[in-house]
């Protein structure tokens, strides 16, 4: 059975600046899976945050109601 987290408690982890591994819903209704990333910047009236992968130095923008996993824990809102 996996474990399952608050939104609330998702944003604590990410906002922490440890690395986490997020999975993430694309606009098309793929997956993105973001291994050993950090949050760099985080909009709350927009709903969205800025992250790097570390491994590649990429940087992504995704909108937290789209996050379902992090750290292999489920994320409900």
């Amino acid at each position: 059975m996996s474990k399952a987290i608050h939104i609330t408690t998702a944003r604590t982890m990410l906002n922490s600046g440890d690395p986490v591994d997020i999975s993430v819903w694309k606009a098309n209704g793929s997956i993105l899976e973001l291994r050993n990333c950090i949050s760099l910047r985080y909009n709350f009236y927009g709903g969205w945050r800025n992250v790097k992968i570390l491994s590649s130095g990429e940087c992504r923008k995704i909108r937290d109601c789209c996050i379902f996993r992090v750290n292999d824990c489920e994320v409900f809102l």
